[in-house]
């Protein structure tokens, strides 16, 4: 319990976040790659054909993690909104207005990828599905978060009320998630998640959750990136930022 205290202060100190993210981002990018390749190769080249949709179902590859990862990056920013608003950790409020400009793009991606694919298959680029709207719907809750966030010039003002509106919207995950249990929809019921009766074969399971991993290391990758871009612009005037400055002079220098 002491190591994971010291972990999660040292986390909420920009000085110490800063390097040691600043290490960690090149074997993200090593893993992101390497998860990515081979399930976008087993993907789009092993797996077999489905026997209705024919090779248009390989668009899942992307439409699928991506859904999946508008989710779990809103669920991710409502635990740190949590996190900001009981014990005010900044750093909490720095990853929520980081995460939510990258939700919004894969909830985009979602939206667009499953209009590729519904065309062909219900015969039309968009309906008013419930999972589709749903999905809509979390699309315009990331870009108000957002929005709100830019609009406070108080900065901490501007934390506390994107992180209760991130807490608000929690409500349109289950919906989005159950959507298709609880009403008649075009989308298929849940096949990856039925393990003990699977509906989607191992040849296919096998590169959509690689390419599930690969897009949690992406999005992690680009995460820290923001957010030490943020650090940056917040902190540009506080000591450690100017430490680094003067390190990274001064190696360029040649330690002179």
């Amino acid at each position: 319990m002491n190591i994971i205290a010291k972990w999660y202060y040292r986390l909420g100190a920009p000085n110490w976040f800063y390097p040691l993210t600043g290490k960690m981002l090149p074997w993200i990018a090593v893993i992101f790659l390497a998860l990515l390749i081979p399930g976008l190769y087993m993907g789009l080249f092993t797996a077999p054909a489905d026997y209705q949709q024919g090779d248009s179902f390989r668009i899942m590859y992307v439409h699928v993690p991506a859904a999946w990862m508008s989710m779990f990056i809103y669920f991710a920013m409502a635990v740190a909104a949590v996190v900001a608003l009981v014990w005010r950790v900044r750093m909490a409020e720095i990853m929520i207005i980081s995460s939510a400009p990258i939700g919004a793009s894969f909830a985009l991606i979602a939206l667009i990828t499953g209009s590729l694919w519904g065309k062909p298959m219900w015969g039309a680029w968009w309906v008013w599905d419930a999972r589709l709207t749903s999905e809509l719907i979390l699309l315009f809750i990331y870009l108000g978060i957002f929005a709100l966030y830019n609009a406070i010039e108080n900065k901490q003002t501007a934390g506390r009320a994107m992180s209760i509106l991130t807490l608000v919207g929690v409500v349109n995950l289950p919906i989005i998630h159950y959507s298709v249990v609880w009403w008649n929809t075009l989308h298929q019921a849940a096949t990856v998640s039925k393990f003990d009766t699977p509906s989607i074969h191992i040849d296919m399971l096998i590169p959509l959750l690689l390419m599930a991993a690969a897009f949690q290391f992406l999005y992690l990758w680009i995460l820290l990136l923001k957010m030490r871009a943020n650090l940056l612009e917040q902190d540009l005037h506080c000591g450690w930022v100017k430490k680094i400055i003067w390190d990274r002079r001064k190696a360029h220098n040649g330690g002179n």
